[in-house]
């Protein structure tokens, strides 16, 4: 058997899945967020480290008899991480999340001091606040003690680290550190010196799935497991997940609906180039040999529609009811244009300083009204992903597999499929990416053999599809041609403006 564990933005969970790619028991538990008295947010690292003991405690107790744990898979957010001190191991600093916006005066100093053309085509990637770098400037500037003899690590590779004692990091996650080369599959050196760091600060990468060393006997004994587990980095886990869907077939693309949503597709290796550059995804390179992914993102998805539960709950306002509202609207476009854009505006046109806003509201709309404009404006925003997504891969998008808690609400589905005019196929797979750590702890320990083969040991099941009404989707297209993409560049404009304003005033 093997111990899947997913850290994620709102929820830690755990897993304990078989060789047939069944997961047989599972866990949750909230990771908790803190304010720091000088303004930023952050994980504390022992109540990290805490909430994971208990749900291995949890999962590998309800297992008990059934068989031992082989391995461990661990995955987690991207670009949240911490400095840990190479010598005693001790946290030098708190987690800092990817959200968190406490770096974004260094993200205009590293596109100051760069070609970001340049360094796009060796790292896939374009500079933001969110990435490795950055938060290490801003460590360098607020705390720049905690630097010395320290080494930055990725959330999975804290945890691995805690697990083993051994420093390392995967590949798809020592990427968004922006200091990593895709194209040459090693550190930085000469942008890393650049900006005042060391080759120290950086752990030594694995590939996705490699196991970094066996759990150590009191932390094994301390978690009710035996010992000899080999610990496994399963990476960024968007890209593990879309290990789930199966082998890759043509225009068929999967799509992550959490917090946050992503679209994440294949092609063959190749030289990055301008074409890729201009269309604001993320590249890097996938666990398939000979393969890359590139990636889109959207930060605040299923996010605003927990803000908005948030500003109009009044203490009872359940999941269910939500959908119980989505009921009674009509089907029919609201009309309502909602731009979701409460932490920034991603891919394809990355804007850290875009802001959310309604277009269209009036006194005859209710609650339900704005729940499902919230999804509309959210379908808007992956249809114009997924369109420049096609230019990339060079064919068409025509299947969208979606898993992640937004895929359980029926109406959101829907929506896309009207807006895009794609089907969307929603596997009976309802914890895809601690599946895709367990499979991924599978490669690594040596029970499969490659990714292609622990791919096809996930049970067929069925998926509910999801195809377009015609009528629908031709109300929703032209919204989105004449409305949201007609409108968004000024409200993008409008942001940048502003933000240039209020930096003016300080």
């Amino acid at each position: 058997m093997f111990l899947a564990l997913d850290i994620g933005t709102t929820n830690i969970k755990a897993g304990v899945a078989n060789e047939n790619g069944k997961l047989l028991a599972t866990a949750i538990r909230p990771n908790r967020k803190h304010e720091h008295s000088l303004g930023y947010v952050y994980y504390d690292p022992q109540d990290l480290w805490n909430t994971i003991s208990s749900l291995i405690n949890e999962v590998v107790t309800a297992t008990a008899g059934v068989g031992s744990i082989h391995a461990v898979g661990i995955t987690s957010m991207a670009e949240s991480g911490l400095l840990v001190d190479r010598l005693t191991g001790v946290a030098k600093t708190m987690i800092i999340p990817w959200f968190e916006t406490c770096a974004v005066p260094l993200e205009r100093r590293i596109k100051q001091e760069i070609d970001p053309f340049e360094q796009f085509c060796q790292s896939g990637l374009h500079p933001s606040f969110k990435q490795g770098l950055s938060k290490l400037l801003w460590i360098q500037d607020s705390q720049p003690a905690a630097l010395k003899g320290s080494v930055w690590l990725s959330v999975s590779s804290f945890v691995a680290f805690l697990l083993t004692g051994k420093f390392a990091e995967e590949e798809t996650l020592a990427a968004r550190t922006f200091v990593y080369r895709v194209d040459q599959r090693g550190w930085n050196l000469p942008l890393i010196r650049h900006f005042g760091l060391e080759e120290s600060h950086f752990p030594t990468v694995v590939t996705m799935g490699t196991s970094v060393g066996t759990m150590l006997p009191d932390i094994g004994r301390g978690l009710g497991l035996g010992s000899g587990i080999s610990v496994c980095l399963a990476g960024h886990d968007h890209v593990c997940a879309s290990l789930t869907i199966g082998q890759p077939e043509r225009g068929n693309v999967y799509n992550s609906m959490g917090t946050a949503e992503t679209l994440v597709g294949n092609f063959g290796a190749r030289v990055l180039g301008m074409d890729d550059y201009q269309s604001g995804l993320a590249f890097g390179r996938h666990p398939l040999p000979d393969q890359m992914f590139w990636m889109g993102g959207h930060s605040a998805s299923g996010g605003s529609v927990e803000w908005l539960r948030g500003l109009i709950d009044t203490g009872d306002l359940s999941y269910a009811d939500i959908l119980s509202l989505l009921d009674q609207v009509d089907p029919s476009p609201t009309g309502i244009l909602y731009y979701p854009y409460l932490s920034g505006c991603g891919a394809p046109s990355t804007n850290a300083l875009a802001k959310a806003a309604w277009i269209g509201l009036s006194a005859r709309h209710h609650r339900g009204d704005m729940f499902k404009a919230i999804l509309e404006g959210n379908a808007y925003q992956m249809e114009w992903l997924r369109l420049e997504a096609e230019k990339v891969g060079r064919e068409p998008i025509n299947k969208l597999v979606v898993v992640g808690g937004g895929a359980k609400n029926k109406h959101w589905l829907q929506i896309k499929a009207d807006v895009s005019g794609i089907e969307l196929h929603h596997p009976d797979l309802p914890e895809a990416t601690l599946l895709g750590a367990a499979l991924t702890a599978g490669v690594g320990s040596g029970v499969y053999r490659s990714f292609e083969e622990a791919m096809c040991v996930i049970p067929v099941g069925r998926s509910q599809v999801y195809t377009h009404n015609p009528d629908r989707h031709k109300l929703y297209r032209s919204i989105f041609e004449n409305g949201f993409s007609h409108l968004r560049p000024m409200l993008l404009d409008y942001d940048m403006w502003l933000s240039q304003q209020i930096q003016n005033e300080l």
